[in-house]
């Protein structure tokens, strides 16, 4: 075993993962595109092993297809796939968080209103990266406020197939200032102990999610360099 391979860097292969992962759901990456260890090494200045580590990763997400002794490839999927994916992200959210609503505890929901509440400097500062980890926050505060361990463990695997959609339809203009909108309609019901207005909301957040993807990419898609 290398010295490389006994002390893999997490930070590093994190790092990759994201940028790959940004680059396939925005397209830049296209569907069947190699991509190969030795040059993404190269362009992060890092060895084999954070490489693989976060093509294994990617492909856990179903966003790479790992092809034995043929390396790693970008998958395939349609438009209609992520639809799809997001219109069942949209169910699962609003399971969470109408149970949420009747379950939470003051605590509980105290400590999502002060993540909403930080969440408003990121928005003004149009720091993104910063606004997607409070978004997951506010998201796992709802999972866990369910009380219901096994929906939570359902709702944090599905999110973090679905985190590099989501994190990328945050980049579309304007779009963390309308996201944290929808939070805010989400929070005022959870306060309110009102679930199936809270389920409401989280649906149709979802929803804009999905379309402000589709918009974004569509745009990529047609810019003059591509």
């Amino acid at each position: 075993m290398s010295s490389d391979d006994a002390n893999p860097n997490p930070l590093l292969s994190e790092r990759i993962r994201i940028a790959l992962a940004d680059e396939i759901t925005a397209g830049t990456l296209r569907p069947g595109q190699a991509l190969d260890e030795q040059q993404i090494g190269d362009r992060f200045g890092a060895s084999r092993t954070p490489v693989r580590e976060a093509l294994r990763q990617l492909a856990a997400a179903s966003l790479v297809e790992i092809r034995p002794r043929r390396g790693a490839i970008v998958a395939g999927f349609t438009a209609e796939r992520i639809v799809e994916m997001f219109e069942m992200t949209a169910e699962i959210e609003a399971m969470c968080v109408r149970l949420a609503a009747w379950r939470m505890t003051p605590i509980e929901r105290s400590r999502l209103a002060r993540l909403h509440e930080e969440s408003e400097a990121m928005v003004l500062d149009n720091d993104i990266d910063a606004y997607d980890r409070l978004n997951w926050e506010f998201h796992r505060a709802i999972y866990e406020g369910t009380h219901n361990s096994f929906l939570a463990e359902q709702a944090i695997a599905l999110r973090d197939r679905m985190a590099a959609f989501r994190r990328t339809q945050l980049r579309e203009s304007g779009r963390p200032v309308r996201s944290r909108g929808e939070h805010e309609k989400v929070l005022e019901a959870i306060m309110r102990g009102d679930g199936e207005e809270a389920a409401r909301c989280m649906r149709a957040h979802m929803f804009n999610a999905s379309a402000a993807l589709d918009r974004f990419t569509a745009k990529r898609e047609s810019a003059p360099n591509n």
